[in-house]
């Protein structure tokens, strides 16, 4: 399993694989977000707008998901989620 700082470098080279919107964590958001970790493992979230609740929001995903909050800073989190064994 990588380890943080291997995540966190990994994390720096990608671009926002998915959005969240004014909408908010819509069920199809949820969908789409558990999708990606599932295919690609390490994910890239761009929040538009939710000042106040971004940090809360990032842990709360990584929770509902199964996965690891690897950073959140400014208006992104990185969300990781080892391969099913």
């Amino acid at each position: 399993m990588p380890t943080l700082r291997e995540l966190k470098s990994r994390a720096q080279l990608l671009k926002p694989s998915i959005k969240l919107g004014k909408a908010g964590a819509t069920p199809a958001f949820l969908s789409e977000l558990s999708m990606l970790l599932n295919k690609h493992g390490l994910v890239k979230i761009r929040f538009e707008g939710f000042k106040e609740k971004r940090k809360e929001l990032s842990r709360e995903l990584a929770a509902a998901n199964g996965a690891t909050l690897v950073l959140q800073v400014g208006h992104t989190a990185v969300l990781h989620k080892p391969p099913a064994a």
